[in-house]
């Protein structure tokens, strides 16, 4: 490819992102951020470089991370065994301060690579603002899985006044309860109800797969646009993959809360946020009310 045809093909991207960039300023977005997206550092400065371009597009990100791995990791390091049902980390009170520390870790990692691409960011846990209050969560089986919550409320004033001064929200998965007690959370359902809270018009989900399939076993499966109406029957159907269940839910919830779309993508490709945003094609899963 020439020069010229080089810059005339970098022009036609533009052009075919500006009805994207015009429909979507001024509008909240939400983005979960975990998976591979956060352990490859190529890949964690292609996230953050697409998270700072919708901002200074006039769009308002507000980005949810997680990070399992990080804890199981910094568990081991410390000698202690993570304990899982369910899927859910069992969590006791050594745990929730391990879980606090290295989630609060990951958040300011975050925050200074949006500060290194030209970005401005505050680090938040939902403790801040009593911005995710939450109540123990109870298991059907009677399980007792310790400090870790189901959300109740969202607070999203402090989201207000972070955007209203030109700043990106990073928000880890930690809640509190009415009584002050900290809770861990799942970061899918804490994105889902922050999306919902704060009347996104999209929730991003990156992940570790191309989106949704219809057989799990088989990548060519894979659903670009999925219903809620279906998406509950995956889900009670078991059809969904155990990870998926709850990036489904989130999906739901945020769209029971008035979000337009939401969006199950491949955290592993790099600038996927922008190719899913801004290109006629895009590319995962989109969930759609019915």
């Amino acid at each position: 490819m020439s020069v010229m045809e080089n810059l005339s093909h970098r022009a036609k991207v533009l052009i075919e992102a500006l009805p994207y960039i015009r429909r979507y300023h001024g509008k909240t977005m939400v983005i979960k951020y975990g998976g591979s997206a956060m352990e490859s550092e190529d890949l964690k400065r292609a996230v953050i470089s697409d998270i700072v371009l919708l901002h200074y597009v006039g769009i308002r990100p507000i980005v949810v991370h997680g990070g399992g791995a990080e804890i199981s990791q910094m568990m081991s390091q410390l000698g202690m065994k993570a304990e899982f049902v369910n899927g859910l980390r069992v969590t006791d009170t050594e745990t929730m301060r391990v879980t606090e520390m290295v989630l609060g870790q990951i958040g300011k990692e975050i925050v200074n690579l949006i500060h290194q691409q030209g970005g401005r960011a505050v680090g938040l846990s939902g403790k801040d603002g009593r911005l995710l209050i939450a109540r123990k969560m109870e298991t059907d089986s009677g399980v007792d899985l310790g400090w870790v919550g189901d959300i109740e409320t969202v607070n999203p004033e402090i989201l207000k006044v972070l955007e209203s001064h030109d700043f990106i929200p990073v928000i880890s998965s930690v809640g509190v309860g009415q009584d002050g007690q900290t809770y861990n959370l799942n970061a899918d359902h804490a994105a889902g109800k922050v999306a919902a809270a704060t009347q996104a018009c999209k929730l991003i989900m990156l992940t570790d797969v191309r989106g949704v399939y219809r057989n799990i076993k088989d990548e060519a499966s894979l659903i670009s646009v999925l219903t809620a109406r279906d998406a509950r029957t995956m889900i009670d159907r078991g059809e969904a993959a155990q990870g998926m269940i709850p990036k489904l839910q989130a999906c739901l919830d945020a769209l029971a809360g008035g979000v337009e779309r939401a969006h199950i993508i491949d955290g592993r490709l790099p600038h996927a946020v922008l190719m899913e945003i801004f290109t006629d094609e895009g590319i995962g899963t989109m969930v759609l009310n019915d």
